[in-house]
């Protein structure tokens, strides 16, 4: 438990006794599953505190430049798109209880697991989607319905926007979770930031705590509406980036 709260404090996140409780259960769920489920690749404890929960907080990096804490703690609604094994989504709810959360992955035995983790960890308000990105952001019950979507799904800016932006509210944020720096992929998004309603309000690149794992956090504003053509027929986004 010291690892894990001695990593979260340089965010300046001190967790409870409770929380970090919470952390641990999740990370014996998520191994005990890998055996017959194929979630992470990552399983050692220190890589797994590190590498998918310190991570998934990281987005706090954003302070002082923009109060996302603040955002958070007053019940934002809150997407993940391709959560996986619940990245960042759940480690933000652990975090952050007062979140609406909404965690969509395309894999429906991922999106049982999810709901496992979820009952044991005793999270609630919490909603399970099974589908893929570019689906389920045509069901008007989800479309422009976000503060923020957030991701960390290994694709393209491009792609990643064209898959979260239709998800949240006009002045809300998508939120994009890279593992490098990510300027020349800001500059070849830019296009497809204008189609699709945003622009790039803060980018942050950083090292996560007391290793040389860098890590940069975009936060693209919606300033309008996301044209309904967006996003495009499932498999297109990934083939033909705006």
């Amino acid at each position: 438990m010291y690892f894990l709260k001695k990593n979260f404090k340089a965010l300046n996140i001190d967790l409870t006794d409770d929380q970090a409780g919470k952390f641990i259960l999740y990370y014996q769920m998520l191994i005990e599953t890998n055996k017959v489920m194929n979630l992470t690749s990552i399983t050692d404890y220190k890589d797994v505190v590190l590498k998918h929960f310190v991570d998934s907080l990281s987005c706090v990096e954003l302070l002082p430049d923009f109060d996302i804490i603040s955002k958070f703690n007053s019940g934002a609604s809150v997407i993940d798109v391709g959560t996986g094994a619940g990245f960042p989504g759940i480690p933000l709810k652990i975090v952050f209880p007062e979140i609406k959360l909404t965690l969509l992955d395309s894999l429906n035995k991922r999106v049982v697991f999810l709901k496992d983790v979820c009952k044991e960890l005793k999270l609630s308000d919490v909603i399970f989607v099974h589908g893929r990105a570019e689906d389920a952001a045509h069901d008007k019950s989800m479309r422009d319905s976000f503060n923020f979507c957030v991701s960390r799904a290994v694709a393209n800016l491009s792609t990643l926007s064209e898959y979260c932006l239709p998800f949240v509210k006009t002045h809300g944020y998508f939120l994009s979770y890279k593992s490098e720096k990510a300027e020349q992929e800001i500059n070849s998004s830019k296009k497809a930031f204008s189609l699709l309603g945003g622009s790039v309000s803060l980018v942050k690149s950083f090292s996560l705590p007391d290793s040389d794992i860098s890590r940069t956090i975009i936060l693209i504003k919606k300033n309008m509406g996301t044209p309904k053509i967006y996003p495009r027929k499932a498999g297109t986004p990934s083939k033909k980036p705006l």
